[in-house]
Parts: C-alpha cells; sequence; structure tokens
C-alpha cells in the first residue's frame, strides 16, 4: 500500500529539472548578499585590524531569539571589550497584519539596525572607532549610510567563515550563559542587557594578560590622552 503522495513524487523524479515548481525567474536572479560589494568585503579591511596591534576595530553580529527578537553584539578586537545593542521591536510587533514591501516591525530591521549601532557606538571616542565587520545578514544592509554617519567604514566577512569573526563568535558564546537560546530576548530591557556586558567587561582574559575587557580598554586610552599631552607639550 503506497503512502500518501508516493507516486506524485515518482513522477516529479522523472522530470528534467527534479522539481514539480518552476524557479520564479524573478527569484532566480535576486542576489542573496546584494548589500554586499567587493569593495566592502573583508579582504579590503586594513592590515591592522588583522594583526590586532590598534584597538579600534569591531566585531558586531546578532543573538536572536524566539519571535525574531535580537539582541546586537559588538567586541573590540584587541581588547575584547563588549558592547550590547538594545533592539526593541517596533510599535504593533504581533498586532500589525505583515504587508509586502512594508516597514519591518521586529526587532531588526535595516533602519533600525542602523539607529541602534550609531548610537551605541556613536557614545566612543574617535580614536576606538577605525572599522566594523559584520557577517552578510540584511540587517546591516544600511551599511553605507551607517558609515556616512558615524565615519566608521563596515566590511563583511566571507559566507559561511565565521572563523573571520572569531573573537565575536566566541563572546556570543559567553553571552549564550546569559541569554540561552529558544528565549524571547525582547524581554531583557536596555539597563539589563548593559549590565550583562558590564559583567564580561569586568571578567580577566588571558589574552590581554589577565587584565579586564574594560581595564584594557582604559589603559588604551590613558595611553592615547598621554601621547597627546606630551606632543602638545
Amino acid at each position: 500500500m503506497q503512502g500518501r503522495g508516493a507516486l506524485k513524487r515518482e513522477l516529479v523524479a522523472c522530470l528534467r529539472t527534479g522539481r514539480a515548481l518552476r524557479v520564479p525567474r524573478a527569484r532566480s536572479k535576486r542576489k542573496a548578499w546584494a548589500h554586499v560589494t567587493p569593495e566592502v568585503m573583508i579582504s579590503e579591511r586594513p592590515a591592522e585590524a588583522e594583526n590586532r596591534a590598534v584597538p579600534g576595530h569591531w566585531e558586531g553580529d546578532l543573538l536572536i531569539g524566539l519571535e525574531r527578537s535580537a539582541i546586537g553584539t559588538l567586541v573590540e578586537r584587541t581588547t575584547r571589550y563588549t558592547m550590547l545593542v538594545h533592539l526593541p521591536r517596533q510599535d504593533g510587533f504581533g498586532t500589525v497584519p505583515r504587508t509586502k514591501n512594508g516597514p519591518p516591525l521586529a526587532d531588526y530591521g535595516a533602519v533600525t539596525m542602523k539607529h541602534a549601532l550609531t548610537a551605541t557606538i556613536g557614545t566612543l571616542p574617535e580614536q576606538l572607532l577605525r572599522s566594523l565587520t559584520w557577517d552578510c545578514g540584511k540587517e546591516l544592509s544600511a551599511h553605507a549610510q551607517f558609515t556616512i554617519e558615524t565615519g566608521i567604514p563596515v566590511y563583511f566577512a566571507d559566507p559561511h567563515s565565521p572563523w573571520q569573526r572569531g573573537t565575536n563568535e566566541n563572546t556570543n558564546g559567553l553571552l549564550r550563559q546569559y541569554f540561552p537560546k529558544g528565549t524571547d530576548l525582547s524581554r531583557w530591557s536596555a539597563e539589563e542587557i548593559a549590565a550583562v556586558a558590564a559583567t564580561l567587561n569586568s571578567r580577566p582574559r588571558k589574552i590581554p594578560g589577565w587584565k579586564t575587557p574594560a581595564e584594557a580598554l582604559n589603559d588604551h586610552l590613558l595611553s592615547i590622552q598621554q601621547a597627546g599631552v606630551a606632543s602638545t607639550g
């Protein structure tokens, strides 16, 4: 006795394409990462970002939760200093019906992401705003406008290459202790995620000589100030 749909699957397998439905022409021509152009690939990132000698180069990504909730993560490559980006849902999420090409009401639409990133990273001194490396997610498709507003060039890692943002990936693993998978991340307020970031930044790390990321970042800022005083003197 054949299972339901078994004969149909056998007939589909005999088709030249092996699929029952034709892929729409517009969809076949659509690029998955249209916002990622050759000039913003990680291969174009300054060499100083690769060797971690100069602080100010950041890696970023999203922690994804249930119901299209998310928290943005930013990690400085040299000191491992972490900043978390609060991404609250827009008014009408869950009540207003979704419309084609309408504004995204979830946490991490491109415009929402740009505004939230600008507000978070804009609190830093200019010496710590050298570059940002992100994955190929569409949440940062407004990267050109972000660069115009902040002066921070954005580079994208190659697809399916998380090791190119290894510092951020490791930090996201630590953050999952506080924001477990399978939970709605919108339940945490901006103050609560800031407290988690402060906890990570006060945790001694082996790479910066067992200093905390906050201490390592503060030492760098002090050295900049002392260099500026010496040059003016």
